[in-house]
């Protein structure tokens, strides 16, 4: 009779932990969350700072799509729409090569947050209205942490006062950290010069806010600015971008930039007599920027108005889209004319091109910028949506606690890499 071998036990040969560390840099998150309770040591791995930001930059030299994990085929997709369908659901959908739409993902908010900023390699940046400090949030769906932000006041002011509030989220690659800039522009009170705009910095790995200073070398007068686009931001070659009006006509009107790297602001022209249709032929217009096929790009839309006196006779909004074909070279803006059937929202573009628009019907529909053909998204009336090309999860916050002013519900969400009671702690 043979003698009986008993089975390897794990616990008496280890692999180096450099190879450990290595293997699980390279999982995905929900395995991870769960591989916390395997052992103290891949516990205290796993919630370590550099191993979540390893695994970060890991997924985003190679990133892995949530579609194989969803339905088979064969990761071939066109990115994917995020959007808010309710005020507590934040909603995840794949945009299939056969351009139809299939969930993936629905998160519950639970913590009080009113709108949706932005989202950037996995985390989503809310603002709230309610309370004394119309806090900020970061938020990780995917393990459901998120952390509430006191906004930084650089002089006392009262809401009167106080002419924007623009935000810009972004991720900065040289130190791997994660970014939040807010421009506040103010109006004169009892006819005095409005105070010139402040500029404030967010980082997360240090959990504190500071002031930089506001200025470009090009543009001399910079407290002309009397108002920054809260809806306009970009973020393209390490900076964002907003598009700033200025006390002067609207030939002065400029785009912002400020590189998250070195926190310098600079100056981008918008292209030379680019409102002169709109003036002929509206009294309002719109401005957006959007990332067009990989380059910046500024949509302008002008207002339907009526044909005659028929009131079914209207005419379609008109869009002007100027793109910038090399970054930077003011003369290399070119203007694309685009007709739009009543438009009451432009959301975003996809990588392909494509608009993603809601019109005066409430339909949230993709548009064909060279072919104009439609299509419905099949989504209802939402606030917020926004393309991204890839998915990227993180384990970012994971070595926070939860923090916040007002839980919503105590609900677990679908989806939710919750914690575990029986995982070990140090």
């Amino acid at each position: 009779m043979s003698q009986l071998r008993r089975k390897p036990n794990l616990s008496d040969e280890s692999l180096p932990h450099d190879i450990v560390f290595d293997i699980l840099t390279r999982l995905p998150v929900k395995s991870l969350i769960r591989f916390r309770c395997v052992s103290k040591s891949w516990y205290s791995t796993i919630t370590n700072p550099i191993f979540i930001t390893t695994h970060l930059n890991h997924n985003l030299n190679q990133p892995k799509s949530l579609v194989s994990n969803t339905h088979d085929n064969n990761n071939s997709h066109n990115g994917f729409l995020l959007y808010k369908s309710s005020d507590k659901e934040l909603c995840t959908l794949v945009y299939n090569s056969d351009g139809t739409f299939t969930e993936v993902s629905r998160f519950q908010i639970s913590f009080l947050a009113s709108s949706v900023v932005d989202y950037c390699n996995g985390m989503f940046f809310l603002y709230s209205f309610f309370g004394p400090t119309n806090a900020v949030y970061l938020w990780n769906p995917v393990i459901q942490k998120f952390k509430m932000i006191d906004v930084m006041h650089s002089r006392p002011f009262t809401v009167e006062f106080v002419e924007t509030v623009a935000f810009g989220f972004a991720y900065q690659s040289q130190n791997s950290d994660f970014k939040i800039l807010r421009i506040v522009s103010y109006e004169g009170l009892c006819d005095e010069k409005a105070p010139p705009p402040d500029a404030e910095v967010y980082t997360l790995s240090t959990d504190s806010w500071r002031t930089v200073e506001l200025s470009v070398e090009s543009v001399p007068n910079i407290g002309s600015i009397f108002a920054v686009l809260p809806n306009s931001c970009v973020f393209l070659n390490g900076a964002l971008h907003f598009v700033a009006y200025t006390w002067g006509n609207d030939d002065d009107n400029f785009i912002l930039s400020f590189d998250v790297n070195d926190e310098i602001f600079r100056e981008i022209r918008l292209p030379e007599n680019y409102l002169d249709e709109f003036y002929s032929k509206f009294d309002d217009h719109v401005h957006q920027l959007v990332v067009f096929k990989g380059m910046l790009a500024l949509v302008v839309l002008g207002p339907a108005e009526n044909v005659d006196e028929d009131e079914d006779e209207i005419s379609a909004d008109i869009c002007l889209i100027w793109v910038m074909r090399e970054y930077g070279i003011v003369e290399s803006w070119t203007k694309t004319n685009v007709l739009f059937d009543r438009v009451m929202t432009f959301f975003d573009c996809t990588n392909s091109g494509e608009f993603l628009i809601q019109t005066f019907d409430s339909r949230l529909v993709s548009l064909d910028s060279e072919g104009l053909q439609v299509n419905d998204l099949g989504i209802q009336t939402t606030p917020w949506l926004a393309y991204t090309a890839d998915l990227v999860e993180n384990l970012v916050l994971l070595d926070q606690q939860n923090e916040a002013d007002t839980p919503l519900s105590p609900e677990r969400n679908h989806g939710e890499a919750s914690d575990s009671s029986n995982c070990y702690s140090l």
